[in-house]
């Protein structure tokens, strides 16, 4: 199955024949679940996700239509009146779950975590206290205080990644070690947005070249090993990234996917984008298992990335690595949205 946003904020769920490469609508909830619910890493009939205004967080059954509730956070922790929620991630085992609450991405400020044994924790990135049911409590020791653009699971539920709000998105984001008081500051190559395996997160450095990926263990951020060493500095043109990983291993080491884009393609229906290089507005894989740096290069994403967020190829790997679902305006040959803008739509390639 897959979901797809659309444009009101909610989504819409699919089956897919992966023999036959066809989906089909299926029963998507009526009740909220967020604008981006979580498949089951252990349950493929099985969806996640937490209720905006009530801020639960729930269950549904795809198979059996039923929706059920798993955590009411309020129950925790004091939350405002204004403060909404959204759950995004699960550890690989599907014990521990993720929800940001707050008032409105980069004003939110509660990363909280929901242990289906020991119940909550929860850690305020505006006042630096940490609490809940379990682990150690307190104040942190280093004087950083933000709020949340976005927060990220670790596959072995045991680390957060927490990228900062407001201005600076992405920059100097912030790990930390959920069973702990420690957390571990990004202060050198934290450009852009990060995708975590079990142990070790990836993302580009924003430095040398726009491929420039590095790989580093979650609990020593200095540790940088670049996926593609020897890149030489890019000269004047930037392109632009988005990785997933959501097919990673206990070892971190199946191969990391990403699509990529030029900002400054044609704007043109029918006008092939502009390509200087290889990776360049493409749908590709890099090797992770320390045994070379080879880049799989599996199609192109036909996007003039001119149209809004989503026409800047975003997308996401299976969890067992077989397909890449990404969006594209498909070079402005989709027709028009009753807005008169060139539309965006979905694809599925098959990675082979």
């Amino acid at each position: 199955m897959f979901f797809v946003n659309n444009a009101g904020g909610s989504f819409l769920l699919y089956e897919f024949d992966p023999t036959a490469m066809k989906a089909k609508p299926a029963g998507t909830p009526r009740q909220d679940m967020g604008g981006e619910p979580v498949f089951s890493f252990q349950h493929p009939n099985l969806l996640y996700g937490m209720h905006r205004k009530r801020r639960i967080l729930e269950q549904y059954d795809t198979s059996k239509g039923q929706m059920s509730d798993l955590d009411d956070p309020s129950k925790c922790v004091k939350l405002q009146a204004a403060d909404t929620g959204y759950l995004t991630s699960l550890s690989g085992d599907d014990n521990r779950f993720l929800a940001v609450l707050g008032p409105r991405q980069d004003d939110n400020y509660l990363a909280y975590v929901y242990d289906r044994a020991q119940g909550c924790r929860w850690y305020n990135t505006q006042t630096g206290e940490i609490g809940g049911q379990w682990g150690p409590k307190g104040t942190i020791s280093i004087p950083d205080r933000f709020s949340l653009h976005n927060a990220r699971m670790a596959k072995s539920g045991k680390f957060l990644y927490l990228v900062r709000g407001g201005r600076g998105i992405g920059h100097g984001w912030v790990v930390w070690e959920i069973d702990t008081m420690k957390l571990y500051v990004c202060n050198k190559a934290c450009a852009s947005h990060h995708v975590l395996g079990y142990t070790h997160i990836v993302g580009p450095s924003g430095d040398v070249h726009p491929l420039d990926a590095l790989v580093r263990p979650l609990n020593d951020l200095e540790a940088t090993k670049a996926i593609i060493p020897g890149l030489e500095r890019a000269k004047g043109f930037w392109f632009d990234s988005h990785f997933s990983w959501s097919n990673v291993d206990p070892n971190d080491s199946a191969p990391v996917c990403f699509s990529t884009y030029r900002p400054n393609n044609p704007d043109t229906p029918g006008t092939a984008p502009l390509v200087t290089g290889p990776w360049e507005n493409e749908i590709d894989c890099a090797e992770m298992d320390g045994k070379g740096s080879k880049i799989w290069r599996f199609a192109h994403t036909y996007t003039t990335a001119r149209n809004g967020f989503w026409s800047t190829p975003r997308g996401n790997v299976s969890q067992d690595g077989r397909f890449y679902m990404f969006t594209s305006d498909w070079e402005d040959q989709l027709g028009k949205t009753p807005a008169d803008k060139y539309r965006t739509d979905v694809f599925i390639v098959e990675l082979r």
